[in-house]
């Protein structure tokens, strides 16, 4: 019987010319983004303030948008509830997440702001303005007696509230900051 060997070059120089034309049209999954849709999720905010959004609160604003929107999961003035204690908190003594609060642990005002932005009400993240944002993040200051309670938070004061354990981390990129 009789059998020809093609030489390897040769099968492989035919493979390389039939699949060229589908490599280069791609498997045409999906479209481009565009930069405004990459924009719109960009969302994120630095610590010195960088990405906070145009608008302001008070605390005062931020009560009644507290008991309509959070009070039901974190309880009456942040005491908790279905979900974890707003304020409080003495010195961290473990690595136990019970006693890690916003007014003892959390390093920066502004990823309470990013926080309650992206995550909350729960039910229905993203669903707050950025004044009610704001509002909100002015009210769980207050509440653990961080800011003054007439204090209006804005992307230009809220950087500036030195929280009690922004000295407490590690900086990761120091020269980002």
């Amino acid at each position: 019987m009789f059998t020809h060997e093609l030489p390897l070059s040769t099968v492989v120089l035919a493979l390389v010319l039939c699949l060229h034309p589908a490599h280069a049209a791609g498997p045409n999954l999906g479209q481009s983004v565009n930069p405004a849709d990459i924009a719109a999720w960009d969302s994120s905010i630095m610590p010195d303030g960088s990405g906070l959004p145009v608008g302001s609160g008070t605390s005062l604003q931020g009560a009644l948008v507290y008991e309509a929107k959070c009070a039901s999961c974190h309880g009456p003035n942040g005491k908790g509830g279905i979900s974890s204690a707003l304020l409080g908190g003495g010195p961290i003594t473990s690595i136990n997440a019970a006693e890690k609060t916003i007014g003892n642990f959390w390093p920066y005002a502004t990823t309470l702001f990013d926080y309650i932005r992206r995550a909350m009400p729960w039910q229905e993240p993203k669903t707050l303005t950025s004044d009610e944002v704001y509002a909100l993040t002015a009210y769980v200051l207050v509440l653990n007696q961080l800011i003054g309670e007439n204090d209006v938070m804005s992307a230009t004061t809220l950087p500036k509230v030195r929280m009690p354990n922004r000295d407490g981390f590690i900086i990761r990129f120091p020269n980002k900051l």
